[in-house]
């Protein structure tokens, strides 16, 4: 008996270890405890196959704190009513599309979704151009196909499958890129909550807690776009950039805090001030105009993103802790910067080059980033 418990121990322990040392944890593993305290003290009506209540999914999105007190940090700082309907969504029979522009945090509010709801966020499809149907449906595995012909050992399930039969949550990621055909094999799963499976003369049933988050790049528009009676499907929510600098700043933060912890990064002096810097260069240029509106000016080729600007302040740490004084400084993002913002070299360099000399070069307090950034030219 004491050489049985010293082994589940020890697997244990050993299994905490593999959870701790991977690289990004899956939502529900790094924010388990808020999960379940929040479940622990939910006394609210929960949609069936649903592991909290819809006002508690809120809450683990936004933040507050569960019935005993823990501290439920934001995982989203937006629109509460935004993010009251994408889940009230998910207790319907309609599948939810997150639609807005690259850096809008789709992917991750999804999968916190999924982590809320099914306590599983890994069930997902990757959209591309390449995605074949059977990533949706499901494959065979070639060998015991065969050797034994069609059957259940020989079916290869695709992750909407396996949420089916769970009664899960599956997400697919950037459907717009999927080829229409494709997306169409959704029609069914979708409006009937079941899943043929011909060549065994069977079909999977959707099992109650089962629903679809897909997400979409507003500027993917018309590589593939939805047919009619899959949009039905769906009810789209449109997540926003962020409304102003501050807001801006304290998402990236946020976001910048949790990387750094998690890439182990030395602890360095909060940074508010650079942050505030690179989220104003990058919304500057992505809105083009100044803040104050004074100057017009021209936007370069990409997205100059907030998840941009989170991992050029992430960079920018890196450089600062292993490189330098350890304080976040101006050469230290300057270069991200200049990397997000110059994708073209021949166009995007003229734009920065533009704006360096009429903006920033004249801006009180921002000679020293003037200067980093030319020297990074």
């Amino acid at each position: 008996m004491t050489v049985t418990v010293t082994v589940n121990e020890a697997d244990t322990a050993t299994e905490a270890e593999n959870v701790q040392a991977v690289q990004r944890r899956h939502a529900e593993d790094e924010f388990a405890a808020e999960l379940a305290a929040l479940a622990a003290g939910d006394d609210r009506p929960r949609p069936p196959g649903w592991r909290l209540s819809p006002a508690a999914v809120v809450t683990y999105l936004l933040g507050g704190a569960a019935a005993d007190g823990t501290v439920i940090i934001p995982k989203y700082v937006g629109s509460r009513r935004l993010m009251e309907v994408a889940v009230a969504t998910l207790a319907t029979d309609r599948a939810l599309l997150l639609l807005g522009v690259p850096g809008t945090a789709k992917t991750w509010v999804s999968e916190h979704l999924a982590a809320a709801i099914s306590g599983d966020s890994t069930l997902l499809v990757q959209g591309t151009a390449g995605t074949p149907e059977e990533a949706i449906r499901y494959g065979w595995n070639y060998a015991r196909l065969l050797a034994d012909g069609p059957s259940r050992a020989a079916l290869v399930s695709s992750p909407v499958l396996r949420a089916m039969a769970d009664g899960k949550i599956a997400r697919i990621e950037e459907l717009t890129r999927v080829p229409s055909d494709v997306q169409d094999s959704l029609i069914t799963v979708l409006s009937e909550k079941t899943l043929p499976v011909p060549e065994l003369g069977e079909e999977v049933q959707a099992r109650k807690g089962f629903n679809v988050i897909a997400t979409a790049n507003d500027r993917d528009r018309g590589v593939n776009e939805l047919s009619s009676a899959l949009r039905r499907r769906f009810n789209t929510v449109v997540l926003p950039v962020p409304a102003g600098v501050e807001e801006e700043v304290d998402i990236v933060s946020r976001r910048v805090a949790a990387l750094g912890k998690a890439l182990e990064l030395p602890e360095l002096p909060p940074a508010v001030d650079e942050i505030r810097r690179v989220v104003t260069v990058f919304r500057e240029l992505r809105n083009g105009a100044t803040e104050d509106g004074r100057t017009k000016l021209k936007s370069p080729s990409g997205t100059l993103s907030t998840a941009e600007a989170i991992s050029v302040v992430t960079n920018g740490l890196a450089l600062a802790a292993h490189f330098g004084d350890g304080v976040l400084r101006a050469g230290d993002v300057a270069a991200g910067i200049l990397g997000a913002v110059v994708k073209d070299p021949v166009s995007d360099q003229v734009v920065w080059q533009e704006y360096l000399e009429t903006v920033i070069r004249e801006r009180e307090g921002w000679r020293d980033f003037y200067r980093a950034a030319r020297r990074g030219e």
